[in-house]
């Protein structure tokens, strides 16, 4: 990887390991599901008149938008929200590479081997320790609000490895499309008009620079540099720079939130980074391409091609467009990363 490159996938796991940090700060602005709603609407407008649509069927940007904007994104919110440190939050979600592995299996043919079993195993390990650590010293509720999160997060990344957008930046505006309105409706619902219109009414430079930061940095920076460095890179090369979101999340958090890191969680970050490291980059074998006729602006089927590997958000882009292996002209059996898959981290 060229070094200019390295630094541009190394300052994209930052911004989205500095998002927790910021989300955390938003969330002093606005509820948890208004937050995520202006967040996916900023993203999507004006954006959505400037790129074109990814060529893939409107109905898996409709359910990406559902699973990973109001479900991932709402439990996110709503875990920080009730008490779920950044820097914690920024770690514990990165277990969506175990659920994006067990639903892949399940659902793509997908096989796990030993050393993706065993990669599970050490970042499940990582979680109980987490989960012991977040229990004596705040709400286990929260905890398991983002663990549903990172469920969340891994049924979004299969659902793109079917879409197989061939261009990060587009699908994710057009994705940011969806949650808004179901957002706002659940906001209304469960958060009330008079708290939604307070925040509102009391928006100041701080809850917009949050809200910035969160859509155009986050997402639109986010993923368009992350689907450039797809586009140049194989994602065995791309997708371990992801595995420095949390380590960017929960620095920050301390430098910026005062949040300590006890040496339990420094125990529970290297067995969950470690075990996530063996799951993404153990590859899984695919007994056979899981083409889905992809739908072209007018609704037509276009031409069966084979998925790429999924991959961030974590931190959190998608699937990258095929291209011949650099290696000898045919795609490589083996893929690798489930993180980099829909969804920025944060």
């Amino acid at each position: 990887m060229r070094p200019l490159h390295f630094a541009l996938a190394v300052l994209v796991a930052a911004v989205w390991g500095v998002n927790f940090v910021v989300i955390e700060i938003g969330l002093r602005h606005f509820p948890p599901l208004l937050f995520s709603a202006l967040r996916f609407l900023v993203a999507a407008l004006p954006a959505v008149f400037l790129v074109r649509r990814p060529r893939v069927a409107l109905r898996w940007i409709v359910a990406v938008g559902l699973v990973l904007g109001v479900a991932k994104f709402g439990l996110l919110f709503i875990g920080m929200q009730q008490g779920m440190p950044a820097g914690l939050s920024s770690l514990v979600l990165q277990v969506q590479a175990v659920f994006t592995a067990v639903f892949a299996a399940a659902t793509l043919g997908e096989r796990l081997g030993r050393i993706r079993l065993a990669g599970m195993a050490v970042a499940l390990a990582g979680i109980a320790v987490a989960a012991v650590e977040q229990g004596t010293s705040g709400p286990l509720g929260a905890f398991l609000t983002v663990i549903a999160a990172a469920v969340a997060w891994g049924v979004s990344n299969v659902l793109t490895r079917k879409a197989a957008p061939p261009d990060a930046l587009s699908w994710m505006v057009w994705v940011s499309l969806v949650p808004p309105l179901p957002l706002f409706a659940l906001s209304l619902l469960f958060e009330g008009p008079s708290a939604d219109l307070a925040a509102l009414r009391s928006l100041d430079a701080g809850g917009l620079a949050t809200l910035g930061y969160v859509a155009w940095v986050t997402t639109l920076f986010g993923f368009g540099a992350w689907g450039f460095l797809l586009r140049q890179y194989d994602a065995t090369a791309v997708a371990p720079f992801s595995l420095l979101v949390p380590v960017f999340g929960m620095t920050s958090a301390a430098l910026v939130l005062g949040e300590g890191i006890t040496a339990v969680d420094g125990l529970a970050a290297a067995l969950l980074i470690g075990g996530v490291t063996l799951v993404s980059l153990a590859g899984g074998r695919r007994p056979a391409p899981i083409g889905e006729g992809k739908e072209g602006p007018k609704g037509h089927e276009g031409p069966e091609r084979r998925e790429g590997p999924e991959g961030p958000e974590g931190p959190e882009g998608p699937d990258r467009p095929d291209r011949p292996d650099r290696r000898g002209g045919q795609e490589p059996e083996e893929t690798s990363s489930v993180l980099t898959g829909s969804g920025s981290p944060g």
